[in-house]
């Protein structure tokens, strides 16, 4: 299942939705772990990126914790640039400008402000015509191991309540991690990030170590997460998302992970680069295929047979397309002319087009049969395929002429 994939690009400045105004996450004097410094430097706070007066309003929001080590904020490329290009969506991001160590802040200061973050964004939904079981926690690099924080110490007390924001729930509903800091291991984490985190007198600490690495913290309870990492990546290795991986599978989180060969830490969304650059395509094919771009609707099962050139189909795929490019499509394997999939992952339910890839090969032996890729019935015809989804239909059938 997954998404139409279109390129997108970031969206000029001029045309941004941004509003220039930060937003303190608390109230002047309630700030937790306040210090004499945060009067010069300001309180914790959210900068938004709105889409409700646009045409293309999903209701989805998005909270974007910038890397830079625990030690700055890498504001630009890791949280304005990734911001727009989800306004560009139609979802409202949120780039959280949180304490940083080399202010003194240390933990749990940063986990207060995420958690906070993610409680004002939900607190407010109603106000910016958001759903509140639609908003995801997006980090990069130290930022990333902020969202994984947000991702498994959800329901961990970071700070005293003051008020009722602070009754909503802080778990976010997705949880995007770009080649994030996730373990505080000695081997394999970020040295900087881990200083800056724990601060001087935890820095050394094995159980603090333990405590922050947050492949330890994960529970079935951790939220949905994509994960973007490069192999080439000498400040942050890839043992970090593959062992937060590693524990999402071994806890029945759904999840996927994409690893490319080359690239340097912090390229942020790279669109530039024509293999590197495709990351974010997945990211919205995965947040597609998990109604993350529009409220869940429901699928059912769907069963049928397929043939080609009056043969059945060796092997192939039949996808389901949804007239709202915001649902997921759904695709399903013909073996031997059959097709199945049960209600949990069978296509939503509404209007779909439908597009086929198969061969049969297989079944004639013949050298020139080819695989082909068809989105009508005929090749030499350019009417589209629809279907009405519905519930409990009976099999269909498809008889497609590649000539």
């Amino acid at each position: 299942m997954k998404c139409s994939y279109t390129t997108l690009l970031v969206i000029p400045l001029a045309f941004a939705l941004s509003s220039t105004q930060a937003d303190p996450l608390w109230p002047e004097g309630k700030v937790p772990y306040a210090k004499p410094i945060d009067a010069e430097t300001g309180s914790p706070s959210i900068h938004p990126y709105l889409t409700k007066e646009s045409n293309n309003h999903t209701g989805a929001a998005v909270v974007i914790c910038p890397g830079g080590g625990y030690g700055g904020l890498a504001k630009d490329h890791e949280g304005h640039q990734p911001a727009l290009w989800f306004q560009e969506q139609g979802v409202s991001a949120f780039v959280l400008h949180y304490r940083l160590g080399s202010k003194g802040h240390h933990f749990p200061t940063q986990l207060a402000d995420v958690q906070r973050a993610i409680r004002y964004v939900r607190a407010h939904a109603e106000e910016h015509n958001l759903d509140p079981n639609r908003i995801a926690v997006m980090g990069h690099s130290a930022g990333g191991h902020l969202a994984s924080m947000a991702a498994t110490l959800f329901d961990k007390k970071a700070y005293e309540s003051s008020d009722e924001i602070d009754r909503v729930s802080a778990r976010p509903d997705f949880a995007i991690l770009c080649y994030p800091v996730i373990s505080m291991d000695p081997e394999i984490t970020h040295g900087g990030s881990r200083k800056n985190l724990l601060g001087p007198e935890r820095a050394a600490s094995k159980e603090w170590a333990e405590r922050l690495s947050s492949e330890k913290n994960v529970t079935e309870k951790t939220p949905p997460t994509f994960i973007f990492q490069t192999d080439a990546d000498a400040a942050v290795p890839a043992e970090n998302p593959v062992r937060f991986y590693l524990a999402l599978r071994k806890h029945g989180v759904p999840a996927e992970m994409h690893i490319y060969q080359d690239g340097p830490h912090g390229v942020g969304l790279y669109l530039g680069d024509p293999v590197l650059g495709t990351w974010s395509g997945h990211l919205r094919d995965w947040l597609c295929s998990h109604f993350f771009y529009a409220e869940a609707k429901s699928r059912t099962e769907v069963k049928g047979e397929v043939a080609l050139d009056g043969v059945l189909v060796s092997w192939g795929v039949l996808t389901f397309h949804p007239e709202d490019q915001n649902l997921p499509t759904t695709s399903v394997r013909v073996r031997r002319g059959k097709f199945s999939a049960n209600a949990d992952v069978g296509p939503v339910l509404g209007a779909s087009t439908i597009t086929f890839e198969g061969s049969i090969w297989e079944e004639t032996g013949n050298d020139s049969d080819r695989a082909v890729q068809i989105s009508s019935l005929s090749a030499d015809s350019d009417e589209p395929i629809q279907v009405s989804v519905k519930e409990r239909m009976g099999p269909l059938k498809f008889e497609f002429r590649s000539k």
